[in-house]
């Protein structure tokens, strides 16, 4: 029976790419140093496929993939292209199971695009999952750990050759010895955590966000310049949180944990066109928290995410600026991220922010 499977072809990567973007909801990485890549690979005739996870079958093995580090780094030192196939090719020795598929880590901003790059290097197709559903800056805040699964063993390959197998611990374990790895490894890594059955995949994932991020780069670019605030909130099946000027970007250092630097973080103010009222969004890798006036509007898992107002280009954490006009939306989260217990790994508090999640739809 053939599978039904989606066909990614050069035509797509922009609008993939613009998905994703609006995904990372600040953070993620520079997407478009990815889409470049994978742009080439299809332009000279290698293919991707996209599988419905339903249409894989279910004794089948998917090794999740994604790039992790400075991700600011990896548009100064690309991939030489062996990194993939050498975690992919570690975690199979590991475990004695062989790869059959590939799924994305993390859907928003890099990691949606280098695991369509992998598969095109590898010859593998990719499951049309992820395991976040939007950006997030940690390894256990991955879906696999919200739903209490191992992530190891994982392997980590970085652009200079080393290759690193960790063969057992928690999520945290894992996020501990990656940063440490980064930290003498130029700044990022391919990794690859332990094969996931199929049949196993759905439980523990967000399905159906590769073809997602595709719709709704469609939707967005479709929007053309300065899209009215209803039509992007219609497009995208969001809503417009604010509509103004940035007159103010602040930015500190992380915390410090246990003689470990933390995430940097900070603070865009805007003042709304149509009111006298200021929006605050607080950010770390990605934009977190919003309130106006002091009242908090929105927060994390939700999607929060600064467009150009001009051309609705996604606007990162780390390039944001006084003086840009921008729109402010808010996306609702994926439903795995809803479900009691497993909110608690995104919510603010897992970020420091002593606030209860306000998410799209629940009556702020």
């Amino acid at each position: 029976m053939p599978f039904d499977q989606l066909l990614i072809d050069p035509a797509d990567v922009a609008a993939l790419e613009r998905g994703v973007a609006v995904l990372g909801s600040g953070g993620g990485g520079d997407s478009r140093t990815a889409a470049t890549l994978l742009r080439r690979r299809l332009s000279a005739g290698r293919e991707v496929a996209v599988r419905p996870i339903a249409d894989v079958p279910p004794d089948a093995w998917v090794v999740p993939v994604g790039v992790v580090g400075a991700t600011a780094v990896f548009t100064e030192k690309l991939p030489g292209g062996h990194e993939f196939a050498a975690i992919v090719s570690a975690i199979e020795r590991w475990t004695g199971t062989r790869a059959d598929a590939l799924v994305s880590i993390e859907i928003g901003g890099l990691n949606g695009m280098m695991p369509l790059v992998a598969a095109c290097d590898l010859g593998l197709p990719t499951v049309d999952a992820d395991l976040s559903g939007r950006g997030v800056p940690r390894l256990d805040q991955l879906t696999l750990a919200a739903a209490d699964r191992p992530l190891a063993p994982a392997a980590l390959a970085e652009p200079g050759g080393q290759v690193l197998v960790l063969g057992a611990g928690t999520p945290g374990d894992l996020e501990r010895t990656a940063r440490a790895f980064l930290s003498s490894a130029g700044g990022w890594a391919a990794l690859a955590l332990a094969p996931i059955p199929v049949r196993e995949l759905a439980a523990c994932s967000v399905p159906g966000s590769v073809s997602g991020a595709l719709r709704l780069g469609r939707r967005v670019l479709d929007l053309g310049e300065s899209p009215d605030p209803a039509r992007v909130a219609d497009a995208t099946s969001g809503r417009v949180l604010s509509l103004g000027r940035i007159v103010d970007v602040t930015r500190r250092p992380g915390p410090r944990h246990h003689g470990r630097a933390g995430f940097a973080q900070g603070s865009v103010t805007l003042a709304e066109h149509a009111s006298s009222a200021l929006l605050r969004l607080e950010m770390e890798n990605e934009y977190l928290l919003a309130l106006r006036d002091g009242l908090v509007v929105a927060t994390t898992p939700d999607v929060l995410t600064v467009l150009d107002r001009r051309t609705a280009v996604p606007i990162a954490c780390d390039t944001i600026r006084a003086g840009m006009e921008v729109m402010v939306l808010q996306l609702a989260i994926a439903p795995f991220w809803t479900v009691p217990g497993r909110i608690d790994v995104l919510a603010p508090r897992a970020y420091g922010i002593d606030c209860d999640p306000v998410l799209l739809g629940a009556g702020r």
